[in-house]
């Protein structure tokens, strides 16, 4: 591969991960402002959401927002108290090592409000003219 090529293929992956981190931002800069929600935040909220019982070990939510065992329990932590209580954890009955979170009807009734704000964010920003234009800016401003 000629050293050109290579450059343009580092220059588009660079492009496209600053775009995603743009993109991340606007959504926590909103989710923090309507929601006092952070996006690690809202992950937990939709990954629980995602389940038949509404409930995750705090293992499994570690994994999946990408998060530490102790920031995980941190956060969790934050949830049950914060906004009135949207998580609820307990001990898992057949593995009393095993904590489980669940999602409560506050907590359900709190990620439906924050998923209509994200789910417009996205749709403005990866219609395929903003990406674009998106992709051009960022890729503008590293070459500067």
């Amino acid at each position: 591969m000629s050293n050109h090529i290579e450059i343009e293929l580092i220059d588009s992956w660079m492009s496209l991960t600053n775009l995603q981190a743009l993109i991340n931002n606007r959504i926590e800069t909103a989710l923090q402002e309507n929601y006092n929600l952070s996006l690690k935040e809202f992950y937990v909220l939709y990954f629980l959401s995602q389940t038949s019982d509404k409930e995750l070990r705090l293992q499994q939510l570690q994994e999946m927002v990408g998060l530490s065992q102790s920031a995980i329990s941190r956060l969790v932590g934050r949830l049950e108290t914060k906004s009135c209580g949207v998580l609820q954890r307990h001990i898992c009955e057949d593995d009393r090592r095993g904590i489980y979170t669940c999602l409560t009807p506050l907590g359900e009734e709190k990620l439906q409000k924050s998923l209509a704000t994200v789910e417009t964010l996205l749709r403005d920003n990866l219609s395929k003219e903003m990406f674009l234009q998106g992709l051009n800016l960022i890729s503008k401003r590293v070459r500067s």
